[in-house]
């Protein structure tokens, strides 16, 4: 294992030149095209899974070198339920040998290794890797990778909603007390800022149930990339063309 340097001035892609010291706090991803890639070079579904898991690696080093903070990675939604069988059986063996082959590295430079989602539905390996790994890194300080498993944001809605009037009924919380802030404290993402960037590949320009109580002001990019091609200097330009925005959250500057 070795450590990753971390950024810094003339240690990035040449073709833009990102402001260090504005790097966006959160980072979401929306990893889209595995499939897309895979067929278009003839290959099966499953193939582009895994080309997709390098992409993972190289993305998470990056963002740690960086100095992003929280890294939230679309990986398989409430709805991927209905693909076929053997894609999600693949999928499933796919995180499991991800976290067992990965985890060493990761901790071992600092990362959190997160899950949100209802995990409870997942595969019992999975559910086990995804509790031991966290377990065990939960106090390192570098960037958190928030694996987004069996997630759906109005699943989360609909979910923090119900904890809300059971704690109310328990009388845990007062009905008036109700507001944003307390509202966020019932969500996956409990304690982390929202998302200031979300990133979605493939040409598709829709945040297909991710995130949707958080991304309420985050700024989005697209590109046509698809994952497994998606690289280092493409995060830069994301986080360049991010840098470069004004965001008023409604107000005016």
């Amino acid at each position: 294992m070795f450590k990753w340097l971390k950024g810094k001035k003339g240690n990035k892609p040449n073709d833009v030149n990102i402001d260090y010291n504005r790097i966006p706090k959160h980072i979401a991803i929306i990893m889209d095209g595995n499939g897309r890639w895979a067929k278009a070079k003839g290959l099966p579904r499953t193939f582009g899974h895994r080309a997709g898991v390098e992409t993972i690696r190289k993305i998470i080093k990056e963002c740690d070198k960086i100095g992003v903070k929280y890294l939230t990675l679309y990986a398989f939604s409430t709805e991927n339920w209905k693909r076929p069988k053997d894609e999600v059986g693949a999928l499933m063996n796919l995180l499991v040998e991800y976290l067992k082959n990965e985890f060493e590295e990761l901790n071992s430079n600092g990362v959190v290794i997160n899950h949100i989602g209802d995990i409870t539905k997942l595969p019992k390996p999975c559910r086990d890797e995804l509790v031991s790994a966290y377990e065990k890194t939960k106090n390192n300080s570098g960037v958190v990778m928030n694996l987004a498993l069996n997630y759906g944001g109005r699943d989360e809605i609909m979910s923090a909603v119900k904890d809300i009037i059971e704690d109310i009924e328990d009388k845990k919380i007062s009905k008036y007390s109700l507001d944003e802030n307390l509202f966020s404290n019932y969500l996956y993402t409990k304690k982390m800022p929202d998302p200031d960037l979300v990133i979605r590949p493939s040409g598709e320009q829709r945040l297909s149930n991710f995130l949707l109580w958080q991304c309420a002001y985050s700024e989005f990019w697209y590109s046509n990339i698809n994952w497994p091609d998606f690289t280092e200097e493409d995060l830069h330009r994301a986080i360049f063309d991010y840098q470069n925005r004004d965001r008023r959250y409604g107000g005016i500057k």
